[in-house]
C-alpha cells in the first residue's frame, strides 16, 4: 500500500519548501470568492514529529484522532511511526483502514459504548482506559482480555478545555479501590494514564501527575500487578510560535525521577500539537454593514460577514475556546475602525470576533486565519446550506518521497516500545528531511 494512494491526486507536490503565504496569494487571484478554503502544509506535521522525537525521545506519541481526523493527517502520522489515540468505533475503523496495526491504538475513552467495546475486541484493539467500577464490569463482559490503563485526574489550573469534571478518578482516594476491583475481576491492568487538560498552560502539573502515577505503580505491585505503561495524555501547544521545550524539560525530569527504568513504556496523546499550525484558513468578506452614530453621523462600528463561521471552521471558538486572529491580504493602511466579524448563517450566535480594530474592508476582500488545524474540520457542519471549506494540501518533494518510503515499513510493525527495527529508521529519515 503506497502512502495516500487514494489521496495523491489531491496533494500538490512542490520542488522546494512549501511557502504558505505565497500559495495563498496565488490562490486568491485564481479562485472565486464564494467559498472559504484551507491550505495545509504536510511538512509542518513532519517537522513537529521531528521536534517531538528530539525533545521527548522516551515518549511515543499516540495522535488524538478527534482533533483532526482527515485522512491525510492520519496517514502522514502513520508513515512517520506515530501511534493513535482513538475514542470510538469510527475512529478505530478509520485508523485500521490505513493499515495501522491494532497494537498502535489506545482506546482512550474511559466511557465506551458496549458496541464499540465489541468492535475493539473483534479487531484486536486491547489497550484501553477506564476510570469507574461500572466500566470495569462492562469491559469484563465485552473485552475480558483487555490491557487496561486506569485514568487518574490531575488537572491544570490553566487549560483551554478542562476535562477533569468528566473524566479521571482521584489518584489517592479512588484509584487504589478501582485497581483492587479490577484485580478481583481478573482483569489485566497494565498502567496509568492522565490528561491535564487540552491546551494546557500549566506545565508543572505534568510532574505532579507523573508522581501520582509512580505511587499507583507501587500500589499495584502490592496486589501482584506489574504495570508497564504510562500515558501522559495531551495538552501540548501547537500554534505557530509556541514550543514544547518547557513541557519536555518537565516531563523528562519527572520520568528520570520517577520512572528511570526504561522498561516502562511511556506514551502520550498529542492532538493540537501536530495539526494546529499545519492548516491556514482563507475566508472572504461576503457582506458588510456600517453602523453610524445617530447623533454625530460618524462611524461607530463596522460589521463584516465572512463565508465561514462558528457552525463550520470556527466551531473552535465555542468548543475549544480559541480566539481567532485575522490577517488581511493587500493594503492594510488607513484609519482603524471598531469592528465585529460574523459568520454567514442566520444565527446571531455566529460571531467570530466581538470587537477588533481593523482598517475598512470591502466586499470580496480576503481574510486569513492561521493555526486552524485543531478541533475545526471534524466538528464543522453545513448549517444553513453553506458549503464547508475545501482543503488544498501541499508537500515538498523530499517529504513526499520520504513518506512513500516509510509508509509500508511502518505498517509492517506494531511499533511497540520494544521495537528497534523500524522506528529508528523512520526517525533518522525525518531528521534528514525536516
Amino acid at each position: 500500500m503506497k502512502f495516500l494512494e487514494n489521496e495523491s491526486d489531491k496533494i500538490e507536490i512542490v520542488d522546494g519548501a512549501v511557502d504558505v503565504p505565497a500559495i495563498i496569494d496565488s490562490m486568491v487571484e485564481q479562485l472565486p470568492t464564494d467559498n472559504p478554503f484551507y491550505v495545509m502544509d504536510i511538512g509542518d506535521i513532519v517537522r513537529k514529529h521531528q521536534q517531538w522525537i528530539e525533545k521527548m525521545p522516551r515518549v511515543v506519541p499516540h495522535y488524538a484522532v478527534k482533533c483532526n481526523d482527515t485522512d491525510i493527517v492520519c496517514a502522514t502520522l502513520a508513515a512517520l511511526g506515530a501511534s493513535f489515540d482513538c475514542a470510538s468505533k469510527g475512529e478505530i475503523a478509520k485508523i485500521l483502514s490505513l493499515g495501522v496495526a491494532p497494537e498502535r491504538i489506545i482506546f482512550a475513552n474511559p466511557m465506551k459504548p458496549a458496541s464499540h467495546l465489541r468492535y475493539a475486541n473483534s479487531n484486536a484493539v486491547k489497550t484501553m482506559t477506564y476510570d469507574s467500577d461500572t466500566e470495569l464490569h462492562k469491559i469484563k463482559q465485552y473485552c475480558p482480555d483487555a490491557k487496561l490503563v486506569i485514568r487518574i485526574r490531575c488537572e491544570a489550573e490553566k487549560a483551554q478545555c478542562p476535562l477533569g469534571k468528566k473524566f479521571g478518578c482521584d489518584p489517592v482516594e479512588e484509584a487504589p479501590r478501582l485497581i483492587k476491583i479490577a484485580r478481583s475481576l481478573g482483569l489485566d491492568v497494565v498502567g496509568v494514564s492522565f490528561h491535564v487538560g487540552s491546551g494546557c498552560a500549566d506545565f508543572p502539573i505534568y510532574y505532579k501527575a507523573i508522581s501520582y502515577a509512580r505511587d499507583l505503580f507501587d500500589y499495584a505491585a502490592q496486589l501482584g500487578y506489574t504495570f508497564n505503561l504510562l500515558d501522559i495524555g495531551g495538552g501540548f501547544p501547537g500554534d505557530t510560535g509556541t514550543s514544547i521545550d518547557e513541557v519536555a524539560m518537565i516531563v523528562n525530569a519527572a520520568l528520570d525521577t520517577y520512572f528511570p527504568d526504561k522498561s516502562v513504556r511511556v506514551i502520550s496523546e498529542p492532538g493540537r500539537y501536530y495539526v494546529s499550525s499545519a492548516f491556514t484558513l482563507v475566508t472572504n468578506v461576503q457582506s458588510k454593514r456600517v453602523c453610524l452614530n445617530a447623533k454625530t453621523g460618524s462611524i461607530d462600528r463596522m460589521m463584516y460577514y465572512l463565508n465561514d463561521g462558528v457552525y463550520a471552521s470556527f466551531n473552535c471558538v465555542l468548543y475549544d475556546h480559541q480566539v481567532p486572529r485575522p490577517k488581511l491580504i493587500g493594503d492594510q493602511s488607513g484609519k482603524l475602525y471598531k469592528s465585529t466579524i460574523w459568520g454567514p448563517t442566520c444565527d446571531a450566535l455566529d460571531q467570530l470576533i466581538e470587537t477588533i480594530a481593523l482598517p475598512e474592508l470591502q466586499i470580496d476582500d480576503w481574510v486569513v486565519f492561521e493555526n486552524m488545524g485543531a478541533y475545526t474540520i471534524p466538528v464543522a457542519s453545513p448549517f444553513n446550506g453553506f458549503e464547508l471549506p475545501k482543503v488544498y494540501c501541499y508537500i515538498s518533494k523530499s517529504h513526499w518521497e520520504m513518506l512513500e518510503t516509510l509508509f509500508p515499513l511502518q505498517n509492517e510493525c506494531s511499533l511497540t516500545a520494544s521495537c528497534t527495527e523500524c522506528m529508528p529508521n523512520s526517525y533518522e529519515s525525518v531528521a534528514a528531511c525536516a
